[in-house]
Parts: C-alpha cells; sequence; structure tokens
C-alpha cells in the first residue's frame, strides 16, 4: 500500500512543479520578438514580445540583442468592415 501511495505523491509533486506558462502570443500584434536570455545562475531562457506592428520595427528594437522578429502565428487578421449600406435619397 506504501509503494502506491508514494508513487501518486511522486507524480502529483512533479505535476504541481511543472511551469504553468501563460500565452506567449498576443493576438493584436502581427510581429513577435523571440528574446534568448542567459539569465543568472544557469536560469537562461527565451520569451516573446508581441508589441510590433511591423518587421522593421521589431527588427529596429532587436537589433545588437540576442532575439529575432517573426510573424505571430496567432495574429488575429481582421478583414476590413464592409462598406456603410447605401442609403438613397428620396425624390420628390
Amino acid at each position: 500500500m506504501r509503494l502506491p501511495l508514494l508513487t501518486l505523491t511522486a507524480i502529483a509533486t512533479l505535476f504541481v512543479a511543472a511551469d504553468a506558462s501563460a500565452q506567449t502570443y498576443d493576438p493584436r500584434y502581427p510581429v513577435c520578438m523571440k528574446v534568448y536570455s542567459l539569465g543568472g545562475r544557469g536560469g537562461g531562457g527565451e520569451f516573446y514580445d508581441c508589441s510590433f506592428t511591423s518587421l522593421p520595427q521589431c527588427q529596429a528594437t532587436a537589433s545588437g540583442r540576442a532575439a529575432s522578429c517573426d510573424l505571430n502565428p496567432y495574429y488575429a487578421f481582421n478583414e476590413p468592415p464592409p462598406p456603410p449600406p447605401r442609403r438613397h435619397k428620396k425624390v420628390h
């Protein structure tokens, strides 16, 4: 009985310790910059900054950094709104 209980406890601990990552891409912006960081004490990693409206804007910000720019795969491409309905003039 102790072995199954210990096994379940170990598995539960692994699930609790796993990183819960939030959505990394902001669907409101078409371009994301992936930033690579070394971090201190071996805690390096990467993160996404999806706050750019164009590739040149992102590339200017990424210049000189360990970063790259890409199109946001989750960008919500909004189609332009349909034209307003035509109003007919009444002829008197």
